[in-house]
Parts: structure tokens; sequence; C-alpha cells
């Protein structure tokens, strides 16, 4: 058997060797299909294991809010504090409940020094008994459990201390006069995890656990279930829940009940999310981190798949249409007493050589666009990813799965014609008698033009979003991070920096329209307190200077004044609170939140985060938030203002605040649509990717339909005819097969991106000049592609023609 095996090898190595032109691009354009689908293997890959290294990942469940009351709803991570321990008590099937409670960026002074630290939570005990986080030092099974205890990641430890062994060493934070002992350091929490927590603070004693906790959203809640519990017996607990507290906490505190709000379609409810499903469908308030899509991983699945078949149909086209070259040698063979087994078999190990020797390639094309590849994705993929999935091990079987895919076709193809037939030469047809070869060249093309146009729409919404006029002016705004920690010194810090020239106004506050808040509150129409009578807005801090510092717009009404004691009862909405609180003429009108507040003026709409969502009702209220200064800046020498503004807080803040750290509004703009410029990004590399392999294969088939038709071509130019008549007869086949390709792809490109842009609140229109424009670029790069042969044909001396004949 071996003899034999190695008898097919040298054969298919030989046929290789004689038609290099075909095995050349058949082995390029295999290898580039199979590169790019292992990069996005990889891509894919850590998209779909998040949270999986969690022992205990198919039983971990968060409960996530939904609310909806009158028109506006609020989807978060944040859940009433009583619900996980009251889990726990009412239902055997939740062994254990975690609460984790994000701490707004602290100080942390450890060692003599301070660190400004956004990675903090509060944490129950129970959180190691949970999630498999494994502790380099301390009992996880106790490190929680003492008043006053902390825990921290292993990268924390040595930027704090400048080592990892810090058991029993104390730290405060911020302007905290407690004193706090660090029970535990754990090892860093793997990157595909969809938090990453770099302090963890016991909740020493939880929250009183009495009604009025029942409605307050406090953290996010995790739950260990049995064996066997899936989301939707546990969405029936927390259904049982509900109805036994949540609602009794309605009617007592606010007068109303779950069934009061159901006679008016809105609801109060909560349901439990599998933890391995958060990272790629969970994008919802206060979530931990910025979370995956679904959509988008789809999208790149489709687009891998798309390429692979665009390469494997190259390779069995030029396999196919090669095959009138070996007619007579199978023809021979069988004469000779050649089974068609034997044949099958010589054309499959051929088939498997080819592909091997693609899939190689394929290896190294990977390792030399992995740079490339990371950086269109931001994935932080080096080569050793290769070996951590055990890709290199999966080499071989890849090589024989992918020859034998491949080449099944075309073995039975060319092993199943009549011996006499083929030596007569009467199944030698040329290009046009392959109606499978022309469908498979349809389908490519139809492929090209869809990731063309797909391409040109993502790129039309970016350039909407970002030019599309959002209500306030993003432009020459600089914010100043982290001015909490100065203490009083920050009122000081934006008074001194207003004075310099080149500063046209400043504002304190961390509410800025570059991020989304969390901070919604209910409020009413009147003092009655009912839950029916709630209305869901976002609840702003701003100052005198925040609307003239951002460039926003009072539409009716007035701004806050200076200065004006009384206007701290008074507040301000955007338009859409005003349509949602139904006043015809909201001026002078009241609304309540612990107390009345009189409505100032309305601020034009405006699009607080990003055009994926839709603009929510605001009310700013007059306050103090340290959290950021932000100043609308216009100087001709904006680094020596910069410098500046550096050294007047580096005065004011002192060793024990953060180092001067800042940002301009309009490139956290742009951060909001990173994700988005990157998937376009990624979708144009592909797109010429696919492109170059479906073009890779048309020059093969056109030089092979040249070669076939050579006898045809010196007999017309004989007769007459001239090189543009041949250069037509030849590119009209394939021609004719892309513009079918366009008509079959373009109404599936607008479904796909009418799909896709719907995940956006706010969207440009799909314009008809993108796919004429797709259809034209694929039908200018194929004629580009083809034209070399063609005109080489064309122009050849048919008497040599002839002669080879």
């Amino acid at each position: 058997m071996a003899p034999m095996i190695g008898h097919y090898l040298k054969i298919a190595w030989r046929s290789m060797r004689k038609d290099g032109f075909f095995s050349a691009i058949n082995v390029i354009g295999l290898g580039l299909g199979l590169a790019v689908c292992l990069l996005i293997g990889f891509y894919l890959h850590d998209e779909w294991s998040y949270d999986t290294y969690n022992r205990q990942a198919d039983r971990i469940f968060r409960v996530v809010t939904d609310i909806q009351i009158n028109g506006n709803s609020i989807h978060s991570v944040n859940i009433p504090s009583p619900f996980g321990p009251g889990m726990v008590r009412d239902f055997p099937a939740i062994l254990n409940a975690v609460r984790i409670r994000r701490i707004p960026e602290v100080l942390v002074t450890a060692g003599g020094q301070s660190f400004g630290e956004t990675g903090a939570v509060l944490a129950d005990p129970m959180l190691f008994d949970i999630f498999t986080i494994p502790m380099l030092a301390g009992d996880p099974h106790t490190a929680l459990a003492a008043p006053n205890s902390v825990v921290i990641a292993e990268s924390s430890a040595r930027r704090y201390f400048g080592r990892a062994d810090v058991i029993g060493r104390m730290l405060r934070m911020a302007n905290d006069s407690i004193l706090y002992r660090i029970t535990g350091v754990f090892k860093d929490l793997p990157a595909e995890s969809h938090f990453h927590f770099q302090l963890i603070k016991t909740l020493s004693g939880r929250p009183k656990d009495d009604l009025r906790h029942w409605v307050g959203l406090y953290g996010a809640t995790y739950l260990l279930a049995r064996p066997g519990i899936n989301a939707e017996d546990i969405d029936r607990m927390l259904s049982a829940e509900t109805n036994s507290y949540v609602d009794r906490a309605l009617r007592e505190g606010h007068h109303n009940g779950l069934s009061d709000l159901a006679k008016h379609g809105d609801h109060w409810r909560f349901y439990a999310m599998p933890l391995k499903d958060i990272h790629l469908h969970s994008h919802l308030l206060a979530e931990f981190e910025a979370n995956g899509d679904s959509q988008r991983v789809n999208i790149f699945l489709v687009i891998a798949i798309l390429i692979l078949v665009i390469a494997g149909i190259n390779f069995i086209n030029l396999a196919t249409a090669s095959a009138a070259r070996r007619f007579r040698e199978v023809g021979v063979r069988k004469i000779l007493g050649s089974h068609r087994r034997q044949l099958i078999v010589r054309f499959l190990t051929e088939a498997m050589l080819m592909g091997g020797t693609a899939t190689f390639l394929a290896f190294f094309l990977a390792i030399g666009l992995l740079p490339v590849f990371d950086r269109l994705t931001g994935s932080g993929f080096t080569p050793t990813v290769f070996f951590r999935f055990g890709w290199v091990a999966a080499l071989v079987p890849a090589a024989v799965g992918v020859g034998l895919l491949a080449g099944i076709y075309p073995a039975f193809y060319l092993s199943g014609f009549r011996p006499l037939n083929l030596l007569r030469g009467k199944l030698t047809g040329g290009f046009r008698s392959g109606a499978i070869r022309n469908g498979l060249v349809v389908f490519q093309f139809s492929a090209a033009i869809l990731l063309i146009s797909a391409t040109g729409i993502i790129y039309t919404q970016l350039q909407y979003m970002r030019h599309r006029d959002i209500g306030y002016n993003r432009e020459e705004v600089l914010s100043v991070h982290a001015t909490q920690f100065m203490g009083e010194g920050a009122r000081i810090f934006q008074q001194q920096v207003e004075q310099l020239p080149g500063v046209v106004s400043g504002t304190m506050t961390g509410f800025l329209p570059n991020t989304l808040h969390p901070g919604t509150r209910g409020f009413l129409r009147d003092a009655t307190g009912q839950t029916t009578a709630t209305i869901l807005m976002g609840d702003w801090l701003i100052d005198t200077g925040y609307i003239t510092t951002l460039g926003m717009t009072i539409v009716a009404g007035r701004n806050f004044l200076p200065g004006l004691a009384t206007d701290s009862s008074g507040v301000l909405i955007n338009e859409t609170a005003a349509r949602l609180l139904g006043y015809p003429n909201p001026l002078g009108k009241l609304i309540y939140a612990g107390g009345p507040y009189q409505i100032l003026g309305v601020v034009r709409d405006f699009n607080a985060g990003s055009m994926h969502e839709k603009i929510e009702p605001i009310v700013f209220r007059l306050g103090r938030d340290p959290s950021a200064v932000s100043f609308r800046v216009h100087s001709a020498n904006l680094p020596g203002l910069i410098r500046h503004i550096r050294s007047r807080y580096e005065a004011l803040a002192g060793a024990a605040a953060q180092p001067f750290s800042y940002t301009f509004l309009d490139e956290d703009f742009n951060n909001l649509y990173a994700a988005d410029q990157r998937t376009g990004n990624l979708i144009l590399a592909l797109t010429i990717m696919a492109l170059l392999i479906a073009c890779l294969g048309l020059l093969g088939l056109v030089t092979y339909a040249a070669e076939r038709r050579g006898k045809e071509i010196g007999i017309r130019k004989v007769l007459g005819a001239g090189s543009r008549q041949v250069m037509l007869l030849l590119s009209a086949d394939f021609l004719r097969w892309i513009l079918l390709a366009f008509l079959i792809a373009c109404p599936l490109a607008w479904w796909c991106m009418q799909q896709w842009l719907q995940g956006f609140a706010y969207r440009t229109t799909v314009h008809w000049w993108i796919f004429l424009i797709a259809g034209l670029s694929c039908l200018g790069i194929a004629a580009l592609t083809i034209g070399w042969q063609v005109v080489k044909a064309a122009t050849a001396n048919p008497v040599d023609r002839l002669r080879a004949e």
C-alpha cells in the first residue's frame, strides 16, 4: 500500500510541476483563503471563549433589570441588593449568590504613593466560591470575610508595592480614614473575561434587607444554580420573588403595584442571563466593560465561509477546466486497465498534495498577516496564538480535509468519461460548455459584489455619524480627568485656567455627552409619588458654564445664572424630556424627585453616547460633580496652552492626586465608534482578499479558455477578424456572468445591510449608487484581470496557432 501511495504522490508532484501556472494559481488562491480563515478563526475563537475559564460557567447567571414606565425604560446590570440573598434563601435550586458593586475611580494610597484605580469593586465574600479566580496568596474562602479587608490583583500589587508578596500590607482609599488590610492576591483575570477587577473590597455587612432596598438598583448580582437549572427556570423564580417583594415595596412606597403598571402596558421585571452570553449579547447600562457584538462576530463568520468557498471554487473550476488536457491520458490509462477507483485515488492524491501545500502556505501567510490583522481587530494577538489553540497540530488533518473537499468533484469528473470518447476528443468542450463552472463563477462574484456593497454602506454610515449634527460642539473642548482627587483645589484650578489667554470658558462635571451615564432617576409631574406617574429620565449634575462650554443651545427659557441661589431648585430639561412630560409649554412647571424642581429652560436635543442609542430624556440639575473639568479653548499655540494648564494642575494637585491626564472631546467622540471603524476596515481588507482570490481563479479560467480556443481564434483571424473582435469574443462569456452576479448580489446586499443598520438609532439611507459602484468596480477589476490574457491571445500570430494545433 505504501509503495502505491508513494507512486501516486510522485505522479501528482510531476503533474503539478507540468501545469505550473495553474498549480501556482490554485495553491496561492487556496492558501490565501485558508490564511484569512485561520486569522478569522482566531478572532472567533477568542470571542466565543469569553468567561469559559470559569469551571462553573454553565451554572452561573447574571440577573438583569428590565423596567418600563410611561414610555421610557431602564435595562441595567444593576439590581436591588436583597435579590441575591433572597434567591438563595427562597429557592433551593440557587446554591449561592454574589453582589458586585463598582467603585468609581478612587485614589489608592499604598507604600507612601498614590495611584488612581479604575478597577475597584465591592463584593461579597462568596465571590471566589462562584468564579474561578486563582489566588496567589491568601485563603479565597476567608479573604473577604473580615471587615476592612481587600484582595488585589497581582499586577496591582506590583504597581503599588513593586512585588506580589503583600499579604498583611495596608492601604488607604481616597480621603477615607480607614486603613484596609490586604488579605489576598489573585492572579490577573484572563483577557477573555467580561470584567477585570484590580482591587476587591469586602461588602462588610450587607445592606439592610428592608422594603426600600427592593426598588433601588444597587449593583450586579450573579447566581450559582444547581446542575440542570436553566435561564428560564431562574426567570420563573425571579418573577415569584418580584411579585412577593418588589410589588409590596412599590405599593407601600409609591402607592402602585406591578398590576397597575401592567394596566398601562408597563413592567418592572428581572431576568437571568447566562454568564457565557454576556460578552456577545449584553449591552446594558452599568456594564463593567465594553462587550463584544454578536452581529459583528456573525458577519466575520459569514465572510470567512464566503472566502473559503471562493477559494474552493477556484480549485474546482481550474481542475475541471484543465481536465481536457488530461482526457487522452485518462483514456489511455482506462484502455490499459486502470479502474475508475484507481483514477479517483490518484486524482484525490493530487488534490490533497495541492491542498496540503496550500495549507502549509496558509500557515506562513497567516503569520505574516497577523500584525495587520491585529491592527484591524485590536485583538492583541501574537504569533503564540498559533500554538495556544493547537492550530499547528490541526494542520495535517486540515490539509487532508481541504484536499478531499476541493478534489472530490474534479476526481469524479475526470474519471467518469468513456475511454473511446476521450481518445476521439469528443468531450473536450470549451468554457461555455461548463454550466457548473459558470454557476460557480457567478457565485464568486456575487459574494465579491456583496462584500464591496457592504463596505461602502459601512463607511457611509460612519461618515454620517461623524458629520451629523449631534446637538453640541465637540471641537476644541479639552477635558482634564480625575480632578475629584484635588478636593477644593479643583475649583481653584478651574478658575485659574479660565483666566488663561486662549481659554474661552470652563465647566466642572463628569457628565459629558461622549459617554452613556447610568444615572437614571424617576421624576414625577406631581407630588403623589405614584409609580404609574413616574417618568424615568437621566439625572445630570452640571454648573452654570456647562451649556456655553459645550456649545449647546437653549431653545426655550434660560440657562442657570451664576450667583442666583434660587436656581438650585430649578432644572433644565432636553427636548425629549419635554415631549415625555407632555407639557405644551414646560417653562415654570414643576417636577418632583425628593422635592419640587421648577423647569427654567429647554436644551436642544443632543446625542449622549453613540448613535447606536436613541436620545434619552435628561434633567439637568445645578450641582457639584468634580470628577472632570472641561474647557473650551481657542489658541494658535495649543501645546503651550496645555503646558500652562498642566503646570496649574500640578501646583494645586500635590503628590496625592492623579498625574495630569486629559483628552479632547472630539477624540472621545471618535472612540465611541472605534469598534465600528475597525469592523469597516476589516471588512474592506477581507473584501480585497476575496476579490484577489476570485480574480486569480478568473485569470486561470481565461488563460485556459484562450488556450482551448486557440485554433478557433487562428481561423477567425485568417478569415479577417480583428483583434478587437477576438477580444470581445473571449471577454463576453466572462463579463456576462459577472453582470448576472451583480443582479443577484444587489438585492441580497441591500437586505443584509438594512439588517445591520437596524443596530443604529440614527442611520444613513442606503443609496442605489453604492451598488452601482460595487458592480462597476467588480466588473473593472475582472476586466483588468482577464485583459492581459485576452490581448495576448488576440494579438498572437494565427499561423503559430494553427501550426501548434
